[in-house]
């Protein structure tokens, strides 16, 4: 730390924060990391993925777009987007596992129209706290596991409930007894929470630049909207409300507005656990 205050005071490294990228995945549901071909001692340049805004971050002394691919992306040639022109990167296909999941209510499948009413305003309100780009860049793009258990259903797979196709698996699912406690997965403030059909008990909290952390079918939550929470800080317990078949975390990492795997920004985690064989 002193090493890098001393630097900072020479002028040797800029005052923003240098970033940790993660690794450079290209998928649907991955994460690209895109040269903008600037020189960080240069304006941050402005980019922007699909008509949506990206984070633009500091690494190896070039200003780097780091891009959320969603699930649903296309194959093919895309580009980020900046003031002067574009720059071209290939999204590469990518198969993900199926999962088949058997529930006794009905209504958790096949909602009638007075609770899909409810999911529809749900949804809304959701896809608000998703999409939240506040000013600033997250503290660092290297998170921890919010919580200590065993993975069930890892990011990407192809649900079908009762036989029904649905869409596919947005998070991480980490299994632990109820009331064990769920740390944030970085620093950053709580911009929404409640109490939805299919999530249960949801925590968001925005770490800055779009990068945003959501935590699902909690028994408690322990904050509230406008807290601010460190790194790890506690923010409820792992429980089973909402559509679940156990207690269990639901974790989903939300990047310029995307679904992307979670286990990209975590740091001896392999995020290839989950391919399809």
């Amino acid at each position: 730390m002193r090493a890098m205050i001393l630097a900072l005071v020479l002028g040797l490294i800029p005052g923003h924060l240098l970033a940790t990228v993660p690794e450079h995945r290209p998928v649907p549901g991955g994460v690209a990391v895109v040269d903008l071909g600037t020189p960080s001692d240069e304006a941050r340049p402005t980019a922007h993925h699909d008509e949506r805004p990206v984070l633009v971050v500091d690494h190896q002394g070039h200003w780097h777009a780091v891009v959320g691919i969603g699930l649903d992306a296309e194959t093919g040639t895309t580009a980020v987007h900046i003031e002067d022109g574009a720059v071209e990167f290939t999204i590469e296909h990518r198969e993900y596992a199926e999962q088949r999941i058997t529930l006794d209510d009905d209504e958790q499948v096949s909602p009638g129209e007075e609770t899909l009413e409810r999911i529809r305003r749900e949804h809304a309100e959701i896809q608000r706290a998703r999409d939240t780009r506040s000013d600033g860049e997250p503290a660092s793009l290297q998170l921890e596991l919010p919580v200590e258990g065993r993975f069930t259903s890892p990011f990407g797979l192809r649900r079908y409930f009762n036989d029904q196709p649905r869409n596919p698996h947005n998070g991480l699912d980490i299994a632990n007894d109820p009331g064990t406690p769920i740390g944030s997965a970085a620093s950053g403030e709580v911009i929404e929470t409640g109490e939805y059909f299919f999530n249960g008990k949801t925590v968001f909290v925005d770490h800055g630049g779009g990068f945003v952390t959501m935590y699902c079918h909690m028994q408690d939550i322990d904050v509230a909207n406008g807290d601010r929470v460190e790194r790890g800080e506690r923010i409820g317990t792992v429980g089973a409300t909402g559509r679940v078949t156990g207690p269990h975390l639901h974790w989903t990492v939300y990047l310029n507005g995307e679904a992307v795997d979670p286990l990209l920004f975590v740091e001896g985690e392999d995020a290839d656990f989950n391919e399809a064989d």
